[in-house]
């Protein structure tokens, strides 16, 4: 069983009111144990807000709210919960830490709780300890995954983009290093807003870099005037710009066709239809283009992010015959 160990915070970048990066060092005297790009780590701390069920949503999923003393405040106590490791190897291996990518945990409207609102709160002078547990694994990895596979397509929707990221990074070094291969990577990354683009320019600069073969293609789903004249962006959520790379309707536009078919609610698929933008790509990327790195019988897609969206990505797969791995741990 894999022991305790505290770590503390040296580096801490908010990138909105919901989502942190943050870089973690080992116990004094200590070292991380070695990673390889998309494996994960558990970290673990004593002051979170608790939560419990409370029942099933309509949509058959577990709700949460506030677990409550019985003076009807919430509790305070320990969680413990995995993340992906956002840093390369290469970055742990000469500079000692692990870097994560969170997002805060919604309960619901105004109401946050567990792990991830504390790291959002941490104070790096004194509030920066982390208990972490010494054990990295996990199997979402590019020798576990895309064996065999020439085209590797990475799709990253929020935070999902960690494993990616860590990838990314490696793979660049690799190649500076003169270990690189010579399989084509395609980075699909969305986020709601430009500013929530997490590692946006570190990806330009790999792209532009070209140590290896290399193509990111950012979005966001809540496009402003600015992005829409940003010629290096891309507007929709991850799914249904994938979609769009194969030539298939959005995913609204299908729950829209069943429900005008009598399978569905109509008025719930219009408003659907009504707040999803129409996927665009960035304009200096052609589709033609694109198509050229997508054959389905040498293509694997990857993905790591909003469970809704994952299943409509493995869906797009599976029309297009094109092996599918998705982060599930």
């Amino acid at each position: 069983m894999a022991g305790r160990k505290t770590g503390k915070v040296v580096y801490k970048k908010d990138l909105s009111s919901i989502l942190t990066i943050f870089r973690l060092m080992p116990e004094e005297g200590s070292i991380f144990p070695p990673s390889e790009a998309g494996q994960y780590i558990a970290l673990k701390r004593d002051d979170c807000k608790l939560t419990k069920k409370t029942g099933i949503g309509t949509d058959g999923k577990p709700v949460y709210g506030p677990s409550l003393d019985d003076s009807g405040n919430q509790k305070i106590g320990p969680v413990t919960h995995s993340y992906s490791i956002a840093s390369a190897p290469w970055e742990q291996e000469e500079r000692g830490y692990l870097e994560f990518y969170v997002v805060l945990e919604v309960i619901k409207k105004d109401e946050h709780g567990r792990l991830s609102s504390v790291f959002m709160n941490m104070d790096q002078k004194n509030n920066d300890e982390i208990t972490y547990f010494d054990r990295i694994t996990g199997n979402f990895t590019l020798n576990q995954r895309t064996a065999n596979y020439n085209n590797i397509v990475m799709v990253g929707t929020g935070t999902g983009l960690a494993p990616f990221i860590a990838m990314a990074k490696q793979l660049h070094w690799n190649a500076t290093n003169g270990s690189g291969d010579d399989r084509k990577y395609t980075l699909l990354h969305t986020n709601r807003t430009y500013e929530e683009l997490a590692y946006h320019q570190d990806l330009l600069d790999m792209e532009k870099a070209a140590k290896f073969d290399f193509l990111y293609v950012p979005t966001v789903s809540r496009p402003t005037t600015r992005d829409q004249n940003d010629a290096s962006i891309g507007i929709g959520r991850a799914n249904n710009v994938l979609r769009h790379m194969f030539d298939l309707p959005m995913k609204e536009e299908e729950v829209l066709a069943a429900a005008k078919s009598g399978k569905g609610d109509l008025v719930r698929a219009e408003a659907g239809m009504q707040r999803t933008p129409k996927p665009e790509l960035p304009k200096q990327i052609s589709a033609a283009g694109l198509h050229e790195r997508l054959d389905p019988s040498k293509t694997v897609i990857m993905t790591c992010g909003n469970p809704w969206s994952m299943a409509d990505i493995e869906q797009t797969a599976k029309t297009n015959s094109i092996k599918f791995e998705m982060e599930e741990w």
